[in-house]
């Protein structure tokens, strides 16, 4: 494709097509955690980020990348879930200039909670509308595009949790799939 053309056929279809789904895929699945869980997908990302986590504890720095976010973002976040008892903000044990959030025991609830609601929304709405090899082109465009878009921060491996999930590989459902 030259850059002096517009997008035509199937570029543009591609292109069109992802635009709606990055509009139409939010709602979803904030609607769905709003009433399981009075959570954003993102909040709930965080929250489950850290319950697949040794200890449910993670450095801040690292849980950012992990949920594909700014620091600042995710500051803001563990702040409105520390307010509610969601997570705490702890000093690292290995470097004391860096800080960790912590899942809560409520945390850990909230997930366990919101997990098969979630679970049932990420099959039946996503990948339940594909087919196994889709599913598999999926995680190689997410991953392709997330590389190219942000290329020094590695996509987020939750994607490979939810295509094992997807296809009954895992031995347990991944709660922040």
């Amino acid at each position: 494709m030259s850059t002096n053309e517009d997008l035509a056929g199937r570029e543009r279809d591609a292109w069109l097509g992802l635009v709606a789904l990055t509009q139409l895929l939010p709602p979803v699945l904030d609607g769905q955690l709003a009433r399981d869980a009075a959570s954003t997908h993102y909040e709930y990302f965080v929250l489950s980020r850290l319950a697949e986590e040794p200890n449910h504890r993670m450095r801040l720095s690292a849980l950012a990348t992990a949920t594909n976010a700014s620091v600042s973002r995710l500051s803001h976040v563990i702040t409105r879930l520390e307010a509610r008892d969601l997570v705490r903000r702890m000093p690292c044990e290995e470097d004391g200039r860096a800080t960790n959030a912590v899942l809560t025991e409520a945390g850990a609830a909230v997930v366990a909670e919101a997990a098969p609601g979630h679970l049932e929304t990420v099959r039946e709405r996503i990948l339940g509308a594909l087919r196994p090899e889709q599913v598999e082109q999926l995680a190689d465009i997410s991953a392709a595009l997330v590389g190219a878009i942000d290329p020094a921060r590695r996509p987020s491996d939750a994607c490979a949790s939810i295509v094992q999930t997807a296809e009954g590989h895992a031995s347990a459902p991944i709660p922040g799939a």
